[in-house]
């Protein structure tokens, strides 16, 4: 790396106030690796891969998200998600937060960029308390060539330190850790946590608010690949409905396993890295995955077999939510660059933990447009504090936590896209069958995997399709790879009534939940609702 190179972020950090410590600058995964290992904050395991703890939190801290409250963020959809925070607060803690970072003996700070299409590209810079934190802004985000460092200008500033915590009396927080945005000062600030998903889902928050309401773009929480002929599949879902799992396939190219944008030429995704769930991972059902733990990746929060370095993936001391990172290139099919052309298939994936929803069912416009506005799954134990197994809940748009805009905006788009270009839109249930949580079982992921490659190729439309009696949607009767009385949940049940029941309370819920939306949305949305007889 020039000196040119290096004197310009550091004459850039000069200006907002961080003078005396030393910066490294840029550093590469291996030295990354070895200075984490130097500062006894992580121990590398078996394969050579990274792995650190994350400390008191382990997941997202969803009530400790801010934003700065001023005429940049008139459009944001003020609620429990998106709160807001007085600018004077920001202020205070950003310089709060620079004055901590400049009495650290060392920091460390990348450029990287958001965004594959070019066109919608933004300039990220990420400084850093720990080496293993910019690690992480090293696999999630695109880098730059190094000739591209030398006149590198940052659209935005995220600044993270998880020692650094807030006074709630007289900073405007709730608590110590806080993660707080300012679109005026185009800066994330995170503190007081050390988990690694903070920093990524800051930019993906922002992204949410800038690529509709300023450049006519659908931002949407999905992954997505592409197929041999160009096809491209989206999968929305929150964490641990099996976005990452069931993108990672290994007859497809990976576009991404988060977070893309849909223009008016196709989709792109926003990172230039993977940031996958560990637990239960195995080599034989997530071989892509598996085999990216190898020396550049980040793993958090696991633990080791006993007497050993290998990860015991099935370990939940720490956290359920145990998780990897790592670049797309350790993907060996991962499509370069991340980007395709308007999907053919949508899937809605949800981790139904009442066991009601079939596996796989076709969906209309209307219903499509409802079950992306209620965005019906569970939370999986430790993707958030406080989640100790599966919650029923429902997330708008499958990702409402990460949404400023009032969520009619992203429907709204994503309804249109959806009628422009034709798309099959399949809502496929990853959570339990034959009973709810803690009496059925969770429906098995070779069985899903064989239904969504029937919905790719084409096949399973050809298939006779019967209207689930309460929920509407079409349900195939068949489906290569998959037993036939799997198909209808109902079958699975031994007591047929007590799924009757527990069909008609999920739909009361449905239901109940909708009343928000139905003034704002059209009737045939209105009547993809559930019945109850």
């Amino acid at each position: 790396m020039s000196a040119l190179t290096v004197f310009v972020p550091n004459r850039q950090l000069q200006k907002i106030g961080i003078k005396k410590t030393c910066i490294n600058y840029q550093l590469s995964a291996n030295e990354l690796t070895e200075e984490t290992l130097q500062r006894h904050e992580g121990v590398l395991n078996n394969t050579g891969a990274l792995c650190i703890l994350t400390g008191e939190f382990t997941g997202r801290s969803p009530k400790d998200k801010f934003f700065v409250k001023d005429n940049e963020t008139k459009n944001i959809d003020w609620n429990c998600f998106n709160q807001p925070i007085e600018e004077k607060y920001f202020l205070q803690l950003k310089d709060k937060l620079i004055q901590f970072l400049d009495r650290q003996k060392e920091i460390w700070v990348r450029d990287c960029y958001a965004c594959a299409d070019e066109d919608y590209r933004i300039n990220i810079r990420v400084i850093n308390e720990n080496p293993w934190s910019n690690l992480f802004a090293s696999n999630m985000f695109i880098k730059p060539h190094e000739d591209e460092l030398e006149s590198f200008e940052p659209d935005w500033h995220i600044i993270h330190a998880p020692s650094f915590k807030a006074n709630p009396k007289t900073d405007g927080t709730r608590q110590g850790n806080f993660a707080v945005i300012s679109f005026t000062h185009k800066t994330i600030l995170i503190g007081g946590t050390g988990y690694t998903g903070e920093i990524k889902k800051g930019i993906f928050t922002i992204l949410n608010y800038i690529l509709p309401n300023k450049k006519n773009v659908l931002s949407m929480h999905c992954s997505a690949n592409i197929g041999e002929d160009g096809d491209v599949a989206v999968f929305f879902g929150l964490s641990g409905t099996g976005k990452t799992t069931l993108s990672a396939d290994p007859e497809r190219k990976l576009i991404g396993d988060d977070e893309h944008a849909w223009t008016d030429k196709g989709v792109f995704n926003f990172e230039g890295g993977c940031y996958a769930k560990c637990i239960d991972l195995s080599e034989e059902k997530e071989p892509e995955i598996y085999h990216a733990i190898r020396p550049g990746a980040l793993v958090e929060n696991i633990t080791f077999i006993k007497g050993t370095n290998q990860i015991d993936f099935s370990s939940k001391k720490i956290t359920e939510n145990t998780r990897v990172s790592y670049p797309l290139e350790f993907i060996s099919n991962a499509a370069h660059p991340s980007m395709g052309s308007h999907p053919e298939n949508i899937f809605f994936l949800t981790c139904d933990a009442y066991g009601v929803l079939p596996p796989i069912s076709l969906l209309t416009p209307g219903q499509a447009m409802y079950q992306f506005l209620s965005g019906y799954t569970a939370k999986i134990a430790g993707t958030e504090t406080g989640i100790t197994e599966p919650k029923v809940t429902f997330s708008t748009c499958f990702g409402a936590p990460f949404m400023p805009l009032h969520p009619a905006v992203y429907a709204e788009m994503l309804g249109k896209k959806m009628i422009t270009h034709n798309v099959n839109v399949w809502m496929v249930n990853t959570g339990w069958i034959g009973g709810a949580y803690g009496t059925g079982s969770r429906i098995k992921l070779n069985y899903t995997r064989a239904m969504v490659h029937a919905a790719l190729n084409s096949s399973l439309k050809k298939a006779a399709f019967k209207k689930h009696p309460v929920f509407g949607m079409m349900m195939p009767l068949t489906c290569p790879g998959v037993p036939e009385e799997f198909l209808n949940p109902r079958n699975t049940w031994a007591n047929k009534k007590e799924y009757d029941a527990q069909a008609k309370m999920l739909a009361g819920l449905f239901i109940e939940n909708f009343k928000q939306y139905e003034s704002k949305v059209s009737k045939e949305i209105l009547e993809a609702a559930p019945e109850i007889v």
